[in-house]
Formats: structure tokens, sequence, C-alpha cells
């Protein structure tokens, strides 16, 4: 082969091992053949999830039923799938990948598997706020969910104030966020014990994080706000390339990595309110979704996309098991999501001390 051949030839693209190159006409990207596939699962587990909860409830609804309603189609099950489980299934999807994807953003920055909105104190504080609403006599729900963000952005605010050291240290952020999250959990239950009776009852159940009577009504405010961050999240998907880099390494990149962080927890933090002002502090979610994700799919970063539909999925089983365990009574979905979330929480603490355990024993 001449030189002149060899300088001809064609220069193929170099990319990572697992990676296909996709191209789009002139554009091309990187895909992770795994976390596509897993989200491709995942999204028919979900389609799967949603069918079983449209048609199982006091009475039994055929698929065909289902897809004539949702298709716009006239149907005798109007009533029951159009105005009572449609709207309430579309609360679910939206609350649980609300979670998913805040969850993710938020363990990103910290790199911590425990950093999720509901343990460092951003749902407690979402709760707080829209609790002391209600007490006093604040009950619409076209305000509700933005009193919600205000709470969580300030509890936010709160933690990063105490945590900050020079520097965002991982154990030091989880640990000032538990406490605070204590603090504001007792703040939530001061109003609950000033507020009136009925009031009082309604919060309470509230805070359990439930899905029952959720309608369009609660799932329009949730849904535009979604809509309005998705260039967000897409950029934020992005950017967790850079955050995942140490600090030497961003900095000689050129990387303003402070404000990457701040964006990501900025639309993090926003994602968790608005769920928990749709439908309360779903416990958990924002917990076990982006880490489940990411063992699925086995990437570098925690895929954004695979805890979007992770966290819907748990929502929405979640909420079709609490309605049929113990029919006709309806557990709130929240109840569910922490009795499995507290053990796998368990089992990350213990499980970090084996690790930190073994590394020490190591260079010793």
């Amino acid at each position: 082969m001449t030189a002149s051949s060899t300088a001809a030839a064609p220069r193929r693209p170099i990319r990572p091992a697992g990676y296909a190159l996709v191209r789009a006409g002139r554009a091309s990207f990187l895909l992770h053949r795994r976390a596509a596939g897993t989200a491709a699962v995942l999204t028919a587990l979900l389609a799967a999830g949603c069918l079983a909860s449209l048609c199982i409830g006091e009475s039994f609804v055929s698929p065909s039923d289902v897809l004539d309603v949702v298709l716009g189609r006239p149907s005798s099950q109007e009533l029951v799938v159009g105005t009572l489980r449609l709207p309430r299934l579309t609360v679910g999807l939206l609350v649980g990948a609300a979670f998913g994807v805040a969850g993710a953003l938020i363990q990103t920055v910290a790199r911590n598997p425990l950093a999720s909105p509901d343990i460092i104190g951003v749902t407690q504080g979402a709760s707080a706020l829209t609790v002391g609403a209600m007490t006093f006599g604040i009950t619409s729900y076209t305000v509700l969910p933005y009193l919600s963000v205000a709470g969580g952005v300030l509890a936010a605010g709160l933690v990063h104030l105490f945590a900050w050291r020079g520097g965002l240290h991982a154990t030091r952020f989880v640990l000032i966020g538990i406490g605070c999250a204590v603090a504001l959990r007792s703040v939530t239950h001061l109003f609950l014990t000033k507020g009136d009776y009925l009031v009082a009852q309604q919060a309470q159940v509230w805070m359990t994080g439930s899905l029952n009577g959720r309608g369009w009504a609660e799932a329009a405010p949730l849904g535009r706000a979604l809509l309005v961050l998705l260039p967000c999240v897409l950029w934020a998907a992005r950017a967790q390339r850079t955050v995942s880099l140490d600090d030497d390494t961003a900095t000689a990149l050129g990387i303003r990595l402070g404000r990457t962080r701040l964006g990501l927890v900025a639309v993090g933090v926003v994602l968790a309110s608005m769920a928990t002002g749709a439908a309360g502090p779903v416990d958990f979610v924002a917990l076990l979704a982006p880490q489940i994700a990411r063992r699925l799919a086995r990437t570098a970063q925690i895929p954004l996309l695979c805890s979007a539909l992770l966290g819907a999925l748990v929502v929405v089983l979640g909420d079709l098991l609490a309605r049929k365990i113990f029919a006709p009574t309806e557990l709130p979905v929240g109840v569910l999501t922490a009795a499995v979330g507290a053990p796998y929480l368990i089992w990350l603490i213990v499980r970090g001390h084996r690790v930190r355990g073994r590394a020490a024993g190591g260079n010793a």
C-alpha cells in the first residue's frame, strides 16, 4: 500500500466499547447499547403497568375498552377510565418520572447514593411550606405546587449554607441534609397541631404521598413544569459527564464546575418540589430509581431516561398494589414505597461501611 492511498483512506471515528454511533442527517451521537436496551424494556414494562392500572379497580375494565377511551373513541367506560383512573395514572407517571430524574441529578452532584431529595430535606421543606399554607386556608392545587417549589428551594439553600466549607463534601452534605430534614419535619408537625382538625386530616393524608383523588388539576401544573424544564433536563444529561470528572481535571479543561453543579442541583430541587406538591412526599422513589437504573444499564453516569422510566414504573405499580392489597381500603402509595425503600436504604448504608472497611484494610 502506497503512502498516498494510506492518506486517502477514510478515518473511522473512535468510539468507546459498548457504544454505537448513531447518525441523523449531518448530526451523530454515541448511544450506550445496554442503556438503550434497558430503556426499551422499562418502556414496555411501564406500558403494561399503565394498562393494568387502568383495567384493575373496584370493577374490571377490558383492555379494549381502555384503549377506546385513551384513543378518544366512544365507550361506556368513559366515566371510570377517562374521569377517574386516567388522571390519577397521569399524575403517578409525572410524579415518578420527576422524582427519578431529581434523585439522579442530586446523587450525581453529591457523588453519594444516599443524597436523594427525601433524605437531604428537599421534600421536607416542600412539605413544611405546603402544610403551613394549608393550615392557613390555602388549599387550591393551582397554588400549592408553587409553594412546594419555594419550600424545596429554601430547604436546599439551607442545606447548602451549612454544608459548604470551602467545598461540598459528600458525607457532610448528606449528614447536614438529614439533620435539616428532621428539623423541617418537626415544623410540619407543629403546623398540623396548630391547624384546623379537618385541614390537619387532609394534610396528614397528603404527607403520606397519595394519588387518591388526584386529577387533571394536579397533573396540569406538574406537566407544564416538566415541559418547561425539558431543555434543562436535556442539558443536564450532557452536563453529567463533566460533573463526574475530578475538580483538577475539570478546571484544566476550562469547565466551570461550580456553576454546572449548581444548575444540576437547581433542576433536581425544582423537579422534586413540584412532584411533592402534586402528590405529597412519595418517599424513597428518588433514592431507589437512579441506583437501580444505573445497575441495570451499567453506565458510568446515572442514566436520566432510565431513572425517569423506573421512577414512573415504581409509582404506577406501587399505586396499583396499594389499591388492591387491602381492598376496598386504599393505602397511600407512599406507604408502599417506604416499605420497600427503607430496607434498601439500610442496605446502602451497610454496604458503604463494608466497602470503606475493605478499602481501609487494603491500604493498611
